[in-house]
């Protein structure tokens, strides 16, 4: 009880500066960018050229690549998950009058919920996926929800989206930077715009973490060190196809993503790396004696975390997705 008493407290004092949160880290409904700026105009004279194009580039496409802009696609998709997620944490009101935490999560999820509009429309023009598969995938994902392992603490949830959001940055870098090297511009583009929200959105959790460091140091770090130990969860861990169980299809996922080199084991542990000198971890000071235990783990877990990424070995076997057509 006094854990989450200090936690309220402490998200309290952060309220007061949701306001230089949503200028400094997001971008006005009217200045940023659309799902529209980026797919072709139907009404245009070109939209045949254009819809060409993307079906030709889309066709060529490697398989695993292919797949892992699909998976990237539906795990935005999810976004209501995510966005019912986080209203539920200690510390936010959903009914406060005043600019806070829900005011901030609502314009995230605004944000976020163009990538899922975007990468949706282009894979229905592309006419490569089986759209109902995807789109079952899509709904079962959402209908068996998620356990981050990070319950309704804010600190867990903080550190969890510094993570995830810096993964998603890389995964749609990743797939934007390959698309372009087989000349596939357009695809480039919409990729790259998504990967630099993720990059924005990742940006705000890290100073929210840093502002917390701040306040609470040891109660974070503690919460810090619990959420690597159990490790970060992807938000499609879920992930199924028709015919299968929740979470039957993450690994197939996951492997065709690792062995197209779009998100990787290696990835995990940079970012868990980049996480550490952000908040500049070993040099916080004035921690109580489980804090300083756990500050000793995290500077200690990337090296253990490399041996044993060295010795693991992705499956060459390309699993058939019901998401592609043929």
């Amino acid at each position: 009880m006094y854990q989450k008493l200090v936690r309220k407290e402490v998200m309290g004092i952060l309220e007061k500066e949701v306001g230089s949160f949503l200028d400094k880290f997001l971008t006005p409904i009217e200045k940023i960018w659309q799902p529209s700026d980026y797919l072709p105009d139907p009404s245009s004279a070109d939209f045949k050229y254009d819809l060409e194009e993307i079906q030709t580039f889309a066709r060529e496409m490697p398989y695993d690549l292919f797949v892992t802009l699909i998976g990237d696609c539906i795990t935005e998709e999810a976004l209501p998950s995510y966005e019912t997620w986080l209203m539920g944490i200690d510390g936010v009101d959903q009914e406060q009058k005043e600019i806070g935490w829900a005011n901030w999560i609502r314009a995230w999820t605004g944000e976020e919920n163009r990538h899922g509009d975007l990468l949706g429309k282009y894979l229905y023009l592309c006419g490569r996926v089986n759209m109902r598969e995807m789109e079952i995938t899509t709904q079962y994902l959402i209908n068996d929800g998620f356990d981050l392992g990070t319950s309704m603490d804010p600190y867990r949830n903080f550190i969890y989206t510094s993570f995830q959001e810096t993964a998603t940055n890389i995964s749609h870098r990743r797939v934007g930077t390959l698309a372009k090297q087989s000349g596939n511009g357009k695809l480039a583009k919409m990729c790259g715009v998504i990967a630099a929200d993720e990059a924005r959105h990742a940006k705000a959790y890290k100073y929210f973490v840093s502002r917390i460091l701040e306040i609470d140091p040891s109660e974070m770090i503690i919460a810090f060190e619990d959420m690597m130990r159990k490790k970060i969860v992807m938000p499609a861990h879920m992930m199924r196809q028709s015919g299968q169980k929740a979470g039957e299809l993450w690994g197939h996922f996951s492997d065709a993503a690792q062995r197209c080199m779009v998100y990787t084991g290696q990835d995990y542990i940079n970012i868990m790396k980049d996480l550490l000198d952000e908040w500049k971890i070993e040099h916080v000071k004035g921690l109580n004696e489980k804090a300083e235990k756990a500050q000793e783990y995290l500077m200690k877990l990337p090296s253990r975390l490399q041996k044993i990424t060295d010795r693991i070995s992705t499956p060459d076997l390309q699993f058939q997705f019901n998401w592609v057509k043929g």
